[in-house]
C-alpha cells in the first residue's frame, strides 16, 4: 500500500487524493516528529513563564482579553471543542472527510503550531484506522477557519461527537475503542491548534481541483465529437491562430482538439466547405470559439491548483510559534479568502464549460442547425412524430447549465461578522468550495450529455471516419450504450457515461491511445 510522509512542506494534490480515496497510509518521518516535539517544548515554556498567549492563557475571539487561570488552561481547550461543533447539515463524504484530517495533519506537521507528538499521532490513527469523524457539511463562515467542521473532527480525538468505522455510524468513543485508539486529552493551544484553520473548505477544494482537471479534459473530447458529429470546420484551431493569442489554456486546449479529430475524414477547411451549397465558411461561436472558452477554465483551474498548493502546506492556526526566535505571534493565516476567491473562480469558469457544452448539444439536437442530422437524433427510418430520440436530454442540460448560473454568484463577496463584531470581516470560503463542487457535479452530467448526443450524431456520419482520438471515445460509449434507434429512457444512459466521465475512466482510454500523453 501507499504511504505518503508528512513534512507540512511537500504534500501534492495527488498526495491528499490518494489518501482521501485510496486509503494510502499517513506516516510521521523522524525529522517531522522532531520540529513537533521542538515546537511543543517552546510553547510549555511559555505557559511556565505565564506569558500571555492568546488561546493559551487568555479566551477567544471576543473573550480573548480574558486572562484563564493556569489551572483552567486544559478545560479551556475542550470547552473550545464542544462549544464550537455546531455544524449542520447532511454529513461530508468520506473522501472529504479523510482529506479534511490528512490536511489538518500536514499543516500541524509544520512545526508551528505548538501541539504534542501524541495528539498528532492520534489523527494519523484515525486516518490509517479508518474512524472518520461525522462532520456536518454547513456552519463554517471560513474566517477563523473551518472552526466548527474541525471542532466535530476534534470531538471524536477526545472520545466524544460521532464517527463512522467500519461502514457503521456510532459514537466516537466506541469508534475509537474498536479500532484500538486512546482518547486525547487535549493540553495547553492543543485545541484551537485542531481546529483554527481552513482545511474544510480547502479538502473540498483538494477534491474539486483534482476532478475538474479530468472534467476539462473530457469536455475537449466532447468538443472534439460534436465538431466532428456537426461536421464543422478545422480552421478555427490552427496553430497559428492561437499563437497570436498565447493564453496558456487556449494553446492548450487548441491543440487537444486538433490531436484528437487528427486524421477525421468528417470535418473539413473553410476552402472545402465553401465549395459546398448554402454552407457558411465559419462554424458558430460553441465550436469555432470553444479553444477560448475551454482553454479560460483550464487557466482558472490552474490557477486554483496553484493556490490550493499552497494552502495545503501552510501554518494557518493562530497564534503560530517560530522557535527559532522563540517567538508566539498572533496573525490571520486561518482567514479562507484565497480559497473562497479560487473557489468561486473555479465554480464560475466550470459553468460557463456547461453552459458551452449545452449549446453545442443543443445544435446536435436541431435539424435545422445540425448540417444534415435527422431531427432529435432519431433516424429518419422510424415514424416521424412518433419518437422523440434526444429531446428531452437537453431539457435536462439546459435545466443543469441554469442552476449553475445561480449557483456561480461568487460567496467571496459576502461578509457578515461574527464574535460579537471582533470577527468582521468573514471569507465565506467554504460555501464557495461546496457551491463550486456542485457546479461541479452538474456539469458532469451535462458534458456526458453531449457526449451521448455527439455519439449518436457520428452513428450517422460513420464512425469510420472519426480522427483518432474521437474514435476511441466513441468506442468506449458505445460499448457501454447502445445507439438509440427507439425511444427508451434516458436517465440510465446518461448515469452510465457520467460515470466514465467522473472517473476519468473515458479521458485515460483515450490518452492511452495518443502520442501526447496526459493532456
Amino acid at each position: 500500500m501507499r504511504k505518503v510522509a508528512i513534512d507540512g512542506e511537500t504534500l501534492t494534490i495527488e498526495d491528499v487524493v490518494a489518501v482521501a480515496r485510496n486509503d494510502a497510509e499517513v506516516e510521521i518521518p523522524q525529522k517531522t516528529r522532531k520540529k513537533v516535539t521542538r515546537c511543543r517544548h517552546i510553547l510549555e515554556e511559555f505557559v511556565k513563564e505565564k506569558k500571555v498567549v492568546y488561546g493559551v492563557t487568555t479566551g477567544f475571539g471576543a473573550l480573548g482579553s480574558v486572562k484563564i487561570p493556569t489551572k483552567d488552561i486544559k478545560q479551556l481547550q475542550f470547552n473550545l471543542i464542544r462549544s464550537h461543533a455546531s455544524g449542520v447539515g447532511k454529513p461530508l463524504d468520506r473522501d472529504v472527510t479523510r482529506a479534511l484530517m490528512m490536511l489538518r495533519v500536514n499543516t500541524l506537521a509544520k512545526g508551528n503550531s505548538g501541539i504534542r507528538l501524541k495528539t498528532l499521532e492520534t489523527l494519523v490513527h484515525m486516518i490509517n484506522k479508518g474512524v472518520h469523524p461525522v462532520i456536518p457539511e454547513k456552519g463554517s463562515v471560513g474566517a477563523s477557519g473551518d472552526l466548527s467542521p474541525l471542532a466535530h473532527m476534534t470531538l471524536v480525538m477526545i472520545g466524544e461527537g460521532e464517527a463512522e468505522y467500519k461502514g457503521k455510524k456510532m459514537s466516537g468513543r466506541e469508534a475509537i475503542d474498536k479500532a484500538g485508539i486512546s482518547p486525547v486529552e487535549l493540553d495547553s493551544k492543543e485545541g484551537i491548534a485542531l481546529i483554527n484553520g481552513a482545511q474544510m473548505m480547502t479538502a473540498v477544494g483538494v477534491l474539486a481541483v483534482y476532478d475538474s482537471e479530468t472534467l476539462i479534459r473530457t469536455a475537449e473530447i466532447a468538443t472534439s465529437m460534436s465538431l466532428e458529429a456537426l461536421s464543422g470546420i478545422s480552421d478555427a484551431f490552427d496553430e497559428k491562430i492561437h499563437h497570436v493569442r498565447p493564453h496558456p489554456g487556449q494553446v492548450e486546449s487548441a491543440k487537444n482538439i486538433r490531436s484528437l479529430t487528427a486524421g477525421s475524414k468528417i470535418i473539413q477547411s473553410s476552402e472545402a466547405v465553401m465549395k459546398m451549397k448554402n454552407r457558411s465558411p465559419q462554424d458558430p461561436y460553441s465550436l469555432r470559439c470553444s479553444p477560448q472558452v475551454l482553454g479560460t477554465a483550464r487557466d482558472a483551474v490552474a490557477y486554483a491548483r496553484r493556490i490550493i498548493e499552497i494552502e495545503i502546506n501552510s501554518a494557518t492556526d493562530n497564534p503560530l510559534i517560530f522557535p527559532d526566535d522563540k517567538e508566539c505571534l498572533s496573525g490571520g493565516n486561518f482567514h479562507g479568502q484565497p480559497i473562497a476567491v479560487a473557489m468561486d473562480l473555479l465554480g464560475i469558469a466550470l459553468t460557463v464549460v456547461g453552459n458551452i457544452s449545452e449549446r453545442r448539444m443543443a445544435r446536435l439536437v436541431d435539424e435545422n442547425l445540425s448540417e444534415g442530422l435527422p431531427a432529435f437524433l432519431i433516424s429518419g427510418e422510424v415514424e416521424k412524430g412518433i419518437h422523440s430520440g434526444y429531446m428531452s436530454v437537453q431539457y435536462t442540460a439546459a435545466s443543469l447549465a441554469s442552476e449553475n448560473k445561480a449557483l456561480a454568484h461568487p460567496a467571496s463577496v459576502d461578509s457578515i461578522p461574527t464574535s460579537a463584531n471582533f470577527e468582521d470581516f468573514v471569507s465565506m470560503g467554504t460555501i464557495a468550495a461546496r457551491k463550486a463542487v456542485e457546479i461541479l457535479r452538474n456539469v458532469e452530467y451535462i458534458v456526458a450529455i453531449e457526449l451521448l448526443c455527439a455519439a449518436q450524431g457520428i452513428d450517422f456520419r460513420g464512425s469510420d471516419k472519426l480522427g483518432k482520438g474521437t474514435k476511441t471515445a466513441y468506442s468506449v460509449i458505445r460499448k457501454r450504450v447502445p445507439m438509440l434507434k427507439e425511444d427508451r429512457a434516458s436517465s440510465r444512459d446518461i448515469e452510465t457515461v457520467v460515470e466514465l466521465v467522473r472517473n476519468g475512466e473515458l479521458a485515460k482510454a483515450v490518452e492511452a491511445t495518443m502520442t501526447q500523453k496526459k493532456w
